[in-house]
């Protein structure tokens, strides 16, 4: 996992509420076992719409996905974040997001950012206005920074310390690795292993 400090960049702005699992990334692309490849399947059954915001090639290139209200509801996918890390972006602002979707993307280096909903109205706007519109996530002040806003936001403080320092699960345990040894070393050899 890469750590996080700023992601500066434009915005795909998905203007929908309730969006669920499904709708991010549809169950008939779940068969693979890697957790790459998914990003071409990204609102899959949506890009069919030649009008759907992901086609306009203005926003090719984003890497913060705007959203509405309860984003990632439904299943609760590991495959949702995985797609939208695999398709460029690095984070998603939105009002609120379901918890295990804000949880999995947090495990895979994607920063979730709740804003109040009139400043992610006004970021949405200001994006289907102008796509070349920048917008800062500053994870180390926990701010968001567009033409005409500045708005803090807030993150569990464990979770900002695992996505600054890039530590998903495996590289917390790993950390332990000292700890893990000096543990194997005293556990009795006739012990089946755990």
């Amino acid at each position: 996992m890469e750590p996080i400090r700023v992601i500066e960049g434009t915005a795909l702005p998905v203007d929908r509420s309730d969006v669920d699992t499904d709708q991010i990334i549809p169950a008939e692309y779940l068969k693979r076992i890697e957790r790459t490849g998914f990003g071409p399947f990204l609102f899959a059954e949506w890009r069919k719409d030649p009008d759907f915001v992901i086609n306009d090639h203005r926003y090719a290139g984003a890497s913060i996905l705007l959203a509405g209200a309860n984003f990632g509801c439904g299943s609760s996918r590991e495959h949702a974040p995985w797609a939208i890390e695999d398709a460029g972006f690095r984070a998603i602002i939105a009002p609120s997001f379901a918890d295990i979707f804000r949880n999995n993307c947090t495990k895979v280096g994607l920063l979730p950012v709740e804003l109040r909903l009139e400043s992610v109205r006004a970021l949405m706007d200001a994006s289907l206005d102008d796509p070349t519109t920048r917008i800062v996530v500053d994870l180390e002040h926990r701010s968001v920074t567009a033409p005409g806003l500045d708005e803090a936001f807030d993150i569990e403080e464990f979770t900002a310390w695992r996505l600054l320092e890039g530590l998903d699960d495996i590289g917390l345990t790993m950390r332990k690795l000292d700890e893990i040894a000096a543990y194997e070393s005293r556990r009795m050899g006739w012990l089946p292993i755990a």
